[in-house]
């Protein structure tokens, strides 16, 4: 393990800014081993995003008896194997025909056999490993009109980083001959030029059916007419294109039209769908988390609520029509994406039934309940009221923004100098005066040109990982960041355009937008000694009843012990466990756990369903900022995470893949 020589303020800061400018920008062939019984695979078999498992021979008696099964390495740590060290091992394996299968940074997958960890074969769709390296799972498919052993019945479908998809046998790891263009399409980029990388698959394609759905990844605030956010559908069997829909309308026909003052979103790009999706195959809908369009923080020449961006559209996978949406945040000026697929869930009612509901986090921590098959709330939702004061000259920001009724936030809502926090009382009184140079208030104050604290901060709040839901208790787990940014907005002829995209002193780091009279500038809110000036947690684990709309515990989530020279006297009584921000999502069990990594430590942690006690906790030998998942061969139940680690902010890196079960 990496153990840093000294109380790493500067370490904190450094990855603190980093993690926050992180979540911000973006986001051998073997034959499968005979006579061991299929895993029985309890994990979101119907890709309803709840990351609930149904296994309990792990559980809160004896989760404490957890020792590592086996450990795979894929021989991809930076700078080993890779042009470029900007790496995120963010892949939650999956079982697919008796084989863990892993998606590597590069975008290889490896088949290993789930009890042993060996190789059974690998896949290189040899991308372009010059760019960020990132993979968040895969999809599984399979074919119900082709016989049974046939070539690729069963499919894995994967998004590239140059932006193609993949078709590859499950058996074997060789390409579908009869998809694409022989196991390949390349998928189109938008009709604007685009710089290498600027579009790229990094989230699992959704399955409806017998269709494939593909958001994309998009570079922030690089340009105002940034690419458009079109998500494209291909038939499973043939890779023939199906229909592909866009969450910025270009036809005056289009009813979201009418929210954008010019009458189209002209000129605009992004509302992508980077995050995974959700599906209801009885329904025959898929569920799309959109973003903000271009660009994040000036929206001066987008007037209007901007719909179909910041929203769940939920769209026929058949045709692509929209059965209908829900904005999150109108005219969105905050990077406030939809960063997590939604949970689908049985939501009960007063008279004992139940009604097929959706729960959507996003980042601003603000939870929504909506019925899936109409998308009306469930939850009430009001419009409230939301700061004006501070906007630069040309924003036209919405008066309202959508509010749930007596639903519990899963992150601060508001920063004043009266919430500054120190160390020392020099630290607090400085973090105190820093404040106060900005604007500052609740949740939607606008970006400014003095500057604009922002909590949630830019990265939430929730983000990618999403949350977990247990079905029997009702409970949502969901982990959230807690710093604060701060935001500004430079005039053009003002802004020091040389520091573009480069780390600044205190995290600052500043976005030359081409085509934008406004330069962003963002930075977390840490005092002169490096930390945060925001009171701990500075990451936490919140467990929220959705039916009774309270928070049943909340702990925090990361310790800062690994940053620190010396462990302090026990007579200091110094609580090291502040949370750490980080990435990553939980995984539910029916033992009654909670199963999470995330933490900038390099832990990966059981928590009491019930309680939030940790019952257990491992040290891995890298950050485990994935999700964790857990399937059971011949009776013995493991549980996985992927801990390589995320460069972009310093945390501890690696290549390992970590299986743990009971001790026999």
């Amino acid at each position: 393990m990496k153990t840093p020589s000294r109380l790493d303020f500067a370490g904190i800061a450094r990855r603190t800014a980093l993690l926050c400018l992180t979540l911000f920008a973006t986001t051998a062939g073997a034959a499968a081993a005979t006579g061991a019984a299929a895993p029985a695979v309890q994990l979101d078999e119907h890709q309803s995003g709840t990351k609930y498992s149904t296994l309990a021979q792990i559980n809160t008696a004896n989760v404490a008896n957890l020792e590592v099964a086996w450990q795979y390495h894929t021989g991809e740590t930076p700078p080993k194997g890779l042009k470029n060290a900007l790496v995120a091992f963010e892949d939650q394996p999956s079982m697919i025909d008796g084989n863990l299968v892993v998606c590597t940074v590069s975008r290889r997958l490896i088949a290993l056999d789930p009890q042993t960890g060996k190789a059974r074969w690998t896949f290189d769709p040899k991308s372009n490993v010059d760019r960020y390296q990132k993979c968040r799972g895969i999809s599984h498919w399979v074919d119900s009109a082709a016989a049974d052993g046939a070539v690729c019945k069963s499919r894995i479908f994967l998004g590239t980083l140059d932006y193609r998809l993949l078709a590859v046998d499950a058996k074997t790891g060789k390409l579908c001959d009869g998809f694409g263009d022989h196991g390949i399409v390349a998928m189109p980029p938008s009709e604007k030029p685009l710089f290498a990388g600027e579009v790229v698959a990094t989230s699992k394609p959704a399955i409806v059916g017998d269709v494939v759905v593909v958001g994309s990844a998009i570079g922030d605030n690089q340009r105002v007419d940034a690419p458009s956010g079109r998500v494209l559908a291909y038939d499973a069997r043939n890779g023939k294109a199906l229909w592909q829909f866009d969450p910025v309308p270009h036809d005056p026909a289009d009813p979201a039209s009418k929210s954008w003052t010019k009458g189209s979103g002209d000129g605009y790009g992004g509302g992508n769908v980077w995050a995974n999706m959700s599906v209801d195959p009885a329904l025959d809908l898929v569920y799309l988390p959109t973003t903000s369009p271009s660009s994040d923080f000036f929206g001066g020449g987008r007037g209007g609520n901007n719909n179909y961006t910041s929203s769940i559209v939920a769209l026929k996978g058949k045709t692509g029509e929209v059965a209908w949406h829900f904005q999150f945040v109108h005219h969105n000026v905050f990077d406030y994406d939809t960063p997590s697929e939604p949970l689908l869930v049985d939501y009960p009612q007063a008279d004992g039934t139940t009604v097929p509901a959706l729960v959507q986090n996003n980042k601003t921590g603000l939870i929504f309940v909506l019925d899936r098959a109409t998308g009306k709330p469930l939850v009430p939702v009001v419009e409230r009221a939301v700061p004006q004061t501070g906007a630069v000259p040309g924003e036209k920001l919405s008066p309202t923004q959508p509010f749930p009724v007596g639903m519990p936030t899963l992150a601060p809502q508001h920063f004043s100098p009266d919430d500054a926090w120190g160390f020392t009382p020099i630290d607090r009184w400085l973090c105190k005066r820093k404040i106060e140079q900005y604007n500052y208030g609740t949740i939607f104050s606008p970006p400014s040109e003095k500057g604009t604290i922002f909590s949630p901060s830019v990265g939430g709040g929730p983000n990618w990982g999403g949350g977990a839901y247990d079905p029997q208790s009702h409970i949502m787990i969901v982990p959230s960041n807690r710093v604060p940014t701060i935001v500004t907005l430079v005039p053009r002829d003002q802004a020091d355009l040389a520091k573009s995209q480069k780390v600044e002193m205190g995290g600052a780091m500043t976005f030359d937008v081409a085509g934008s009279q406004w330069i962003p500038k963002i930075q977390p809110l840490l005092s002169p000694l490096g930390s945060p000036c925001s009171a701990p947690p500075w990451a936490a684990l919140t467990a929220v009843d959705i039916v009774k709309k309270k928070i049943v515990w909340e702990v925090p989530l990361g310790s800062i012990d690994k940053l620190m020279p010396f462990q302090p006297p026990a007579w200091a009584h110094f609580d090291t466990n502040l949370g750490t921000p980080g990435a990553g999502g939980p995984l539910v069990t029916a033992g009654g756990l909670v199963f999470i990594g995330y933490t900038l430590d390099d832990s990966l942690r059981a928590f009491d369903l019930k309680t939030g006690k940790v019952l257990w906790k491992s040290d891995l030998p890298a950050a485990g900022m994935a999700i964790p998942v857990t399937y059971e061969v011949d009776g013995t139940q493991y549980v996985v995470i992927t801990a390589g680690g995320h460069s972009m902010y310093g945390s501890t890196m690696g290549d390992s893949v970590v299986a743990y079960r009971l001790k026999k």
